[in-house]
């Protein structure tokens, strides 16, 4: 039962990071990754259907496929793999903070967008997915109350993102 558990939790481990990897355009690990988790599903479905009498192993693959999903979703946390592309809309104009997000290393380009209530400042901001928080963290202690939305590009070409990403 404990064998089919951990077989189960690396099996679908292995599977969320290649779908990662897959996503992000790593055909090489995806493709390692790929072959590694079909022989672990393959001796892990084995040893449940050789023995599909005892409940307690479908439970225990059970169990272990929402580890794995739980486990696989941490390690990826974890790598942070890729760039992520913030939007942050500031709650009053102000001209002094793409500057002071410039000065800790991150490209900003900025305009003056207009909201209900005014005059706002609008950023686009690209930076790895390891210093996410961090930016975050950086906008909020600049702006408070500023909206912030993210996502991840699919591609870039050109200017200060290529030649200075913050790592």
């Amino acid at each position: 039962m404990a064998i089919v558990f951990v077989i189960n939790i690396l099996y679908v481990t292995l599977l969320t990071l290649r779908l990662i990897f897959t996503l992000k355009g790593q055909k090489y690990f995806a493709g390692l990754f790929g072959i590694i988790e079909t022989l672990v599903y393959v001796i892990g479905l084995g040893l449940v259907l050789e023995n599909l009498d005892n409940y307690l192993n479908l439970v225990a693959y059970s169990v272990g496929f929402g580890t794995g999903v739980l486990v696989g979703m941490k390690i990826e946390e974890k790598l942070a793999l890729g760039y992520i592309t913030v939007n942050v809309i500031t709650k009053e104009y102000e001209p002094d903070i793409p500057n002071a997000l410039r000065d800790k290393g991150y490209g900003v380009t900025n305009w003056v967008a207009y909201g209900r209530e005014g005059e706002r400042m609008m950023m686009e901001i690209l930076t790895s997915r390891k210093s996410e928080a961090r930016l975050y963290r950086t906008v909020k202690d600049l702006d408070s109350k500023a909206f912030i939305i993210s996502h991840e590009p699919k591609a870039f070409f050109g200017g200060f993102w290529v030649k200075g990403i913050r790592r």
